[in-house]
């Protein structure tokens, strides 16, 4: 074969049958290159990246089966766990008064107090607080005694059968030397429409 690079010197393109060799050879191996690279970026590179797509998206259903399947593989465990926490839930809205059972429950507090050695200032029923599904009621409470009558109080509270939280303790030494307490106690009260509400999420289940 002839390598004279000359040959590739007034190329006419109106007859290529005639060129050099060389030249044919040249020619063909640059329009295979060019002919590869074209289908490349036009169908195969489509074509892998399909393919990526198609890969991530299995690796993605792989996941949500292996979650989906300790789900299911978990599900007896859960339904008894549902049984045992709405048996909880019962429980505790048991220890919630009703409507009915609000002005005994300002006794019981009265009470306590008193039977603890306490003299109470002041013992009133503040504005109900209305959340999600339970309504707040705040009890703002003044006494006066000693230390131990004031912590003789706080048990007695905790060990009623209702629900009853203390909250914001103010403690002042009073000219007699006696202890003067101001604290807000909040009693709680389970919304009938949530309580509908949620037996009908229940049943729709």
């Amino acid at each position: 074969m002839n390598l004279d690079l000359d040959q590739f010197n007034d190329i006419d393109f109106e007859n290529i049958g005639a060129w050099p060799k060389l030249v044919k050879i040249v020619f063909a191996a640059f329009l295979s290159i060019c002919v590869i690279a074209a289908s490349y970026y036009l169908f195969i590179s489509d074509a892998i990246n399909a393919m990526e797509a198609e890969q991530r998206q299995e690796q993605t259903l792989r996941d949500d089966f292996q979650t989906k399947y300790r789900l299911a593989a978990n599900l007896k465990l859960y339904r008894e766990q549902l049984v045992i926490m709405e048996a909880q839930f019962a429980e505790l809205l048991k220890m919630l008064p009703s409507e009915n059972e609000m002005p005994g429950l300002l006794d019981d507090v009265t009470f306590v107090a008193t039977d603890s050695g306490l003299r109470i200032n002041s013992l009133d029923w503040e504005d109900e607080i209305v959340r999600d599904f339970y309504i707040e009621f705040p009890i703002k409470m003044s006494v006066i005694g000693e230390y131990h009558e004031l912590g003789k109080m706080v048990s007695g509270i905790a060990k009623l059968p209702r629900i009853v939280s203390l909250h914001d303790f103010v403690i002042k030494r009073t000219d007699s030397g006696q202890l003067s307490m101001d604290i807000l106690a909040k009693t709680y009260r389970f919304k009938e429409g949530a309580e509908l509400s949620a037996t009908a999420k229940k049943g729709g289940k």
